[in-house]
């Protein structure tokens, strides 16, 4: 049986600014299991990085807010704990692949101690300076970039190579979570898919579970065990990569998500794309938040949220095509 690690239940996230309220997380309910891959798929807007700042306790002092829900890692409740005990989960036990790694690296350090300085913070146990720089060594060297390059700085090296020591610092301190948000989107085609094979290959070495955060479904085929499909701040099906894939109950707008990738065995000369755009996230709209752009809405989508209907143990869809049935834990 698997083991539980991460455990969100009914988390709510408003940004408050010049007297609006982004409405960017509206209840959401994940759980991640250990050695398990979540990809939390959506457009830009979804509320998928809220979501991972959120777990990490890195979001906006002044405007942003968790106004409701709980959050708990391996037993432990992370809204109960202070930004001096936060400190000591990220990177050491959480650790976060930002978006963009030509602005996550430092431009005025080697990057070699840029490694060095996430196993200095966590260095509970009491290592040496030769220990560590040996340890930076062996993570460069694990991400493919030969350890006498520790002393180079982020722009003697390509995209592709930026990522890999993103990547080495999240992964020097052994995290049991990593979250990569969107990790291969600056990179070309041919960068991505070795990126994605290495951090495939790490995670299994490592033992380590993983939120991979993306808009590219192929990315989720490729990585992931379960995927949670995100719209407006909620998530309106989630399930297992074959629930996702191949089942034959799907949400109109996974729906139009597999609809907007191209396919070569089919003569078309443009891609089918989701009309319309995602809400205003300081005026949601009533009842289902899709049924603007949903080419099957009713009169009850208009009015009322849509309750969960599963067709197996794992599958979860919000929608009220399929009727309402009770809810599962996913």
């Amino acid at each position: 049986m698997s083991e539980l690690l991460l455990d969100i239940k009914d988390l709510w996230v408003e940004y408050r600014s010049d007297g609006e309220v982004v409405h960017a997380v509206n209840g959401v309910n994940l759980t991640l299991n250990k050695k398990e891959t979540l990809g939390i798929v959506g457009e830009t807007g979804a509320g998928k990085t809220t979501t991972a700042l959120s777990i990490l306790r890195l979001l906006p002092e002044r405007t942003g807010y968790i106004t409701r829900g709980s959050i708990r890692f391996d037993q432990i409740d992370l809204m109960s704990y202070t930004n001096t005990d936060m400190q000591a989960v990220r990177g050491e036990r959480i650790a976060m692949i930002f978006q963009d790694p030509m602005t996550s690296l430092n431009p005025v350090l080697p990057v070699g101690r840029q490694i060095f300085e996430a196993l200095e913070l966590h260095n509970d146990s009491g290592k040496t300076r030769a220990e560590m720089d040996a340890r930076v060594d062996e993570m460069l060297e694990l991400v493919g970039i030969p350890a006498r390059r520790k002393k180079e700085y982020p722009h003697q090296f390509s995209g592709g190579m930026k990522q890999r020591v993103v990547i080495a610092i999240a992964l020097a301190c052994d995290p049991e979570l990593l979250i990569a948000d969107e990790p291969t989107t600056a990179l070309d085609v041919t960068i991505q898919a070795q990126v994605l094979a290495m951090m495939a290959e790490l995670k299994d070495r490592l033992g380590t579970s993983m939120i991979m955060i993306t808009h590219d479904l192929g990315v989720v085929a490729e990585t992931c065990d379960r995927v949670a499909i995100m719209y407006a701040g909620e998530i309106i099906e989630a399930g297992t990569v074959e629930d996702i894939f191949e089942s034959a109950f799907r949400h109109p707008y996974t729906v139009g998500l597999f609809g907007s990738i191209p396919d070569l065995d089919v003569d078309e000369s443009r891609l089918r794309p989701i009309n319309g755009l995602m809400p205003d996230p300081t005026a949601l709209p009533k009842g289902c938040k899709f049924h603007p752009r949903c080419a099957q809405c009713m009169d009850i989508c208009k009015t009322q949220s849509p309750e969960a209907y599963c067709p197996t143990e794992t599958h979860s869809i919000r929608c009220h095509l399929f009727g309402n049935r009770k809810d599962v834990t996913l």
